[in-house]
């Protein structure tokens, strides 16, 4: 007897085009793609490439495709979990509906005090290159990243729409420098083909003794992957597409990463990428000129805030969802009385977000970042094995059903997920490690002696409204190539869904 799931309707549609609740089914792999790219590439690329230079030299390009790779298995292995388990909430979701409460706990812990720990070192790079254009001393400095870590907090407390705005203007502001950089500089590299040879020779002076560390630091520029399993309830077809624009997504990221990256180190030497805390200045510089290093500069100013922006505005909704679920105190899922949003969330977040600014070394908070990042897709790991061979039998059956991918391939994403995982958590150091148990040890505390246990009673319209702006936000990642490549191809920002 044929599946009827494979049948299709009168009017020529799947039957999985428009959900229960009314909601049409519009997003096509084109739109996935644009979401896991405009999710992932922003500041991180900034930050990052000056970073590893010291590590391994012209050498790192290979941990830019390593880490695309690691990245790309990870987003694959959340796109199960969403497939199987279709809530919006993330890890802390997936983990939740497989192991219960305490382990859910946990994965939503990480993932929070990971995108707090992102924060500062947007301000610390927003800083970084402010210094270009206005001399900074050690006070003004730290001033300035406490004040830019508090007016992106006021932003999100006074309106999520404000919010919204704010982030779309940074959205399309934010990657035209790295376009020119890329375009501009490929041709830079070519003209002086020799000097371009000279700056890659020696490709590995260092060896390769500090590639575990640099592809750990590197990763954490392609986070932001889960992102796309957030529309899954409005994507066509979501056990195909999802998994199609994924992968399409992150060979985008990977090659526009990989380009970038060896467009900075043929024009600067990894000498003079070493000391410096802004490398797409110097990389400005020497294709450009004074004017290139300003519109870097200013390029650079503009990504971070966007990427501050919507991290502050993620972080909030995941800490708001747990409090609500009566896994934090209760206070953090508090509403304004006038601008209906999360403000305690928010100022908690930004108030040690404020405090860890005052780390210098961009480096540690990354790896920091990591750390927690990867205890947090572990679990998730664990939780797609538990789909795929336990139970409630319910999800067992959905698991072994439509595979993202044929036969023993899908079965074989938690395993690969779980070695990633171990094997960023192993190439952290023994400090670092530390650090993370202690933030473990300590929310464990939160758990037990403040997190009441209990649903929050007059949370839960709220929570529905959650889903409508992180869909909202997963919608705006669709500009980054929903502009003039999407319009041409008849592709537009799909519709918001209806209230009710």
């Amino acid at each position: 007897m044929p599946d009827p799931t494979s049948a299709r309707r009168s009017d020529g549609r799947c039957p999985d085009s428009t959900e229960p609740g009314g909601i049409p089914r519009v997003l096509t792999t084109f739109d996935v793609t644009n979401i896991t790219v405009g999710a992932i590439v922003g500041a991180d690329i900034y930050v990052a490439s000056a970073i590893t230079a010291g590590l391994l030299g012209p050498a790192s390009l290979l941990a830019w495709v390593a880490a695309g790779v690691l990245a790309t298995l990870l987003a694959l292995t959340l796109a199960e979990c969403a497939r199987i388990v279709p809530s919006v909430g993330g890890p802390y979701a997936y983990v939740s509906r497989a192991f219960g409460p305490l382990p859910g706990f946990l994965a939503g812990w990480s993932m929070w005090i990971a995108e707090m720990t992102a924060m500062p070192v947007f301000a610390i790079a927003f800083t970084a290159y402010l210094g270009h254009f206005v001399a900074l001393d050690d006070f003004s400095t730290h001033a300035v990243r406490v004040g830019f870590l508090v007016v992106l907090t006021l932003v999100n407390v006074v309106s999520v729409r404000t919010a919204g705005r704010v982030n779309d203007a940074l959205t399309l502001l934010k990657l035209t420098p790295l376009f020119l950089l890329v375009v501009l500089g490929l041709g830079y590299a070519v003209l002086h083909l020799d000097a371009t040879r000279d700056r890659l020779t020696p490709f590995a002076p260092f060896g390769f003794a500090e590639f575990p560390t640099a592809l750990m630091l590197i990763f954490w520029a392609y986070v932001g992957f889960e992102l796309s399993t957030v529309p899954a309830a409005e994507v066509r077809d979501p056990r195909r597409t999802i998994p199609r624009g994924i992968w399409v997504g992150m060979v985008i990221v990977t090659s526009f990463y990989l380009v970038t990256n060896f467009v900075v180190s043929a024009v600067v030497p990894y000498e003079e990428l070493m000391g410096s805390n802004t490398p797409l200045i110097l990389a400005g510089t020497a294709i450009f000129g004074a004017t290139g290093a300003a519109v870097m500069a200013a390029g650079a100013m503009v990504s971070v805030s966007g990427s501050d922006e919507s991290d502050m505005l993620g972080a909030s909704r995941l800490a708001y969802a747990m409090a609500a679920d009566g896994l934090l105190p209760h206070g953090l899922a508090s509403l304004h009385r006038r601008f209906r949003t999360p403000h305690v969330a928010l100022i908690a977040q930004g108030t040690i977000a404020a405090a860890l600014s005052f780390v210098d070394v961009l480096s540690t908070l990354i790896s920091f970042a990591v750390v927690n990042l990867a205890f947090s897709f572990l679990l998730c790991a664990a939780a797609l094995w538990q789909f795929q061979h336990g139970h409630p039998t319910e999800l067992t059956d959905v698991a072994r059903r439509g595979h993202s991918f044929r036969g023993r391939a899908t079965r074989m994403l938690p395993v690969l997920a779980v070695a990633i995982c171990v094997g960023l958590l192993a190439a952290a150091s023994t400090r670092q490690q530390l650090a993370a148990l202690a933030v473990l040890l300590a929310g464990l505390v939160v758990y037990f002696a403040a997190a009441p246990k209990r649903a929050h009673e007059s949370a839960g319209a709220w929570l529905h409204d959650r889903e409508r702006v992180l869909a909202r936000l997963a919608r705006r990642r669709m500009r980054f190539l929903g502009g003039p490549v999407g319009w041409s191809r008849g592709h537009r920002t799909p519709p918001r869904r209806p209230r009710g």
